[in-house]
């Protein structure tokens, strides 16, 4: 299994252009509109609420990181904190769905945009085909090893971040500062601002990426936690250059009405259509680099997870390493959700088991490794505090708006936890054994 990997096989700048591939992907053509629905007129600060989030929880992944560089880190982080059980397994599993989850959220996205860009109707059956089309064109881009993906990485985390700052700045030269969507008379409240937080916290959350594939980054020790701090700042500067723009373009209604598309719609009232296609084109960049980045973490971790025994595995008949199957499940899953979940209710899903895994991870280290890892409970504690609010907040607002996207992530939640804890207990004593040496 180990062979599997490649030390020094993904570079610093490798390492940050996946980072910012799976945040810039997701964040900006797909949540921005979300968020605005949610926030109100003051939505560009939902970005930076975000941020803050994301810097207390990123803490802990920097230093379990610099401690154990791993591929598949976060299943390493949980079973460090919690042993091979099933809280960790069940943490860990939860972590690789809602990153499928994000997966299939940036596919809609790029369907949605190249579809608006064609001037072809969104159909209910158009857009997901296209979507799992992506999904599979970032399959084959994984399947062709870790060079391929570093080095695509890094010509289109250079491609979407320059296109797209000069897109926000651009946007605001023509435009202006006015800040349109602030001037319809619409209050934010309170309570759905803290709630637009989560999708926020999602739009940033790609840093995991580079967590999850910590061992195969050239001076681990050093440049995991460096790449993590430089994608997150990167995408910090990105989106509220963007948001402004798109908020000094664009009405709040008018943002709301085309959320899923809200970028281009902004481009044309300040660019033209040749600002309005510019900005298609960087979607469909953004999108795409973001899912082979995430694709290939994904299937990392569970490749790690199969590894600790702490989740099942069937080769189904297919040939290859383990990691080749997960690579495989990852793309079967993620088009599922693709084809039968629209926008909002995917970014929902994937909010709730985020925020849940989140707590857990920090909960972990906290009790059990903050010591060890020179860490300052202080800050762990106020990480968990922050994914608490937001998550009370993004659950109360979504109980009342669509109760069963609330029930279904909760339904899930408990059928993962019960999987995996139905399979530790009946495992073979001897990998049971072998599994509790391991942590000695």
């Amino acid at each position: 299994m180990k062979s599997e990997y490649k030390a020094n096989s993904i570079t610093l700048a490798g390492a940050i252009a996946m980072g910012t591939g799976v945040m810039i992907g997701a964040g900006i053509f797909a949540l921005t509109g979300q968020i605005a629905q949610l926030a109100g007129p003051l939505f560009p600060l939902s970005f930076i609420a975000g941020a803050i989030v994301t810097a207390f929880s990123a803490y802990t992944y920097v230093k379990m990181s610099n401690a154990y560089p791993s591929v598949g880190g976060i299943a390493m982080i949980l079973q460090k904190a919690y042993g091979p059980t099933t809280i960790a397994a069940g943490a860990a599993l939860l972590m690789a769905l809602s990153m499928v989850i994000n997966e299939s959220l940036v596919a809609r996205t790029f369907a949605t945009y190249l579809l608006e860009g064609l001037g072809v109707e969104q159909t209910k059956w158009l857009v997901p085909t296209l979507g799992v089309g992506l999904i599979v064109f970032a399959y084959l881009i994984n399947a062709a090893g870790n060079r391929s993906v570093g080095l695509f990485s890094i010509v289109m985390a250079i491609l979407k971040v320059g296109g797209i700052a000069l897109f926000g700045a651009a946007g605001l030269w023509a435009g202006g500062i006015s800040f349109e969507a602030a001037t319809d008379g619409q209050s934010a409240q309170i309570t759905g601002f803290v709630a637009s937080v989560a999708l926020s916290i999602l739009a940033f959350k790609g840093f995991t990426t580079i967590t999850n594939s910590g061992a195969e980054v050239t001076n681990p020790n050093r440049n995991v936690g460096r790449a993590i701090v430089a994608s997150i700042g990167i995408c910090v500067i990105v989106y509220l250059l963007v948001a402004f723009a798109v908020g000094s373009s664009l009405s709040l209604e008018e943002i709301i009405a085309a959320k899923d598309y809200a970028l281009a719609e902004a481009a044309g009232p300040t660019l033209g259509r040749t600002g309005f296609y510019l900005t298609v084109l960087l979607a469909i960049v953004a999108t795409s680099s973001g899912l082979i980045a995430s694709i290939f973490a994904v299937s990392r971790m569970l490749a790690m997870l199969t590894d600790m025994k702490l989740i099942p595995h069937s080769h189904f008949g297919m040939p290859g390493a383990i990691r080749d199957h997960t690579l495989v499940y990852t793309v079967v899953i993620a088009s599922f959700l693709a084809v039968f979940f629209d926008l909002s209710r995917i970014a929902s899903l994937g909010a709730f088991f985020y925020l849940v895994m989140d707590i857990v991870i920090h909960w972990g280290v906290f009790r059990h490794l903050r010591q060890e890892i020179g860490a300052v409970g202080a800050v762990l504690l106020s990480a968990i505090a922050l994914d608490i609010v937001v998550l009370a907040a993004f659950t109360a607002l979504k109980w009342k708006s669509d109760p069963l996207i609330v029930l279904v992530s909760i339904g899930m939640m408990v059928a993962v936890f019960a999987f995996v804890g139905l399979f530790l207990r009946h495992r073979p004593p001897q990998e049971a054994q072998s599994e509790s040496h391991s942590q000695m």
